[in-house]
């Protein structure tokens, strides 16, 4: 499916008939829940830990996690485990029912209207026999649970790397409004300018635009940073298009995401961008920003 903008989801339930999404390539296994071992914890969503296949396993009780009632201890035997991999963190998502896998293209998920507002956990939407299916935004509920620093370290972002990168330009593009923000306040803290886009399409237009107007893209744009999973457009697709079009195929494309890295690594190759980076530490990213300021200067 790599570069054909297409996508599994596997389809769950929480406490009502709503049917929600997770991309496949993010699960490791489902499976019943087992029972779990209570932590001291500041947070009652996280319900616990679970102890799979010679791994102990933070599990998130995502119905509260998303602002709704908490599955009771005594029910939790009867539910199940969604076994992720997200931003190099394992964990499992307690939820009540596990659905089917759909096969579907990234063009037939939308993102959320804007008239919702930015203050909920859904990333996009998608109709399925009638009835709207929604992508909850995990990165933004780990990044509730779990704050990331977006500074970058002292030893990387010094005066002269600064300096340098005040003249350039980067273009990032990911339908997460907290990944966004984050790397929005890494690279500016850099010194760069950061144009921000929500999906592949709304990124491949910004590019296209740019070529239709005689502009050098590959110069305008230090790098370009995209996520791979996007309603409307994924970042293998967005790649694909941007190496077959001769006016931007030398722009420098990283791809940034919360899937598995030994998946990506081959995947990178495959469609033709120039690096993977996995979600999300400031100091790795702008080790990549930094790497690509140098090469340009060297040239």
């Amino acid at each position: 499916m790599v570069g054909q903008n297409r996508l599994e989801l596997l389809l769950f339930g929480l406490e009502t008939d709503q049917r929600y999404g997770i991309n496949v390539f993010k699960v490791r296994e489902v499976l019943q829940c087992p029972e779990l071992t209570e932590v001291p914890r500041k947070t009652s969503v996280i319900k616990g830990m679970a102890h799979i296949r010679g791994e102990t396993i933070p599990v998130l009780d995502l119905s509260e996690a998303i602002g709704r009632n908490a599955i009771p201890p005594e029910e939790e035997r009867s539910c199940f485990l969604i076994v992720a991999e997200y931003n190099k963190r394992t964990l499992a998502f307690l939820v009540r029912k596990v659905d089917r896998i759909l096969n579907t293209n990234w063009d037939q998920i939308m993102a959320p209207p804007a008239e919702i507002g930015s203050d909920n956990y859904l990333t996009a939407v998608f109709e399925y026999e009638g009835k709207l299916i929604e992508i909850i935004d995990v990165e933004q509920i780990l990044a509730d649970i779990y704050p990331a620093s977006t500074d970058v370290s002292g030893d990387i972002a010094t005066k002269e790397v600064k300096s340098k990168a005040e003249q350039f330009r980067v273009l990032i593009c990911d339908d997460s409004q907290v990944a966004r923000t984050q790397m929005i306040r890494s690279l500016e803290g850099m010194g760069l300018k950061v144009t921000a886009a929500n999906n592949g399409r709304e990124a491949w237009k910004i590019l296209k635009d740019l070529a239709e107007r005689d502009v050098d893209v590959a110069s305008y744009y230090l790098l370009l940073i995209s996520d791979i999973e996007m309603p409307e457009m994924d970042g293998y697709t967005l790649t694909s298009m941007v190496r077959g079009d001769t006016r931007m195929d030398k722009l420098h494309i990283i791809l940034h995401t919360s899937l598995s890295g030994g998946f990506n690594v081959s995947m990178v190759k495959k469609v033709g961008a120039d690096g993977f980076l996995a979600k999300f530490n400031p100091d790795d990213l702008a080790s990549v920003v930094v790497k690509r300021i140098n090469a340009v200067n060297q040239h």
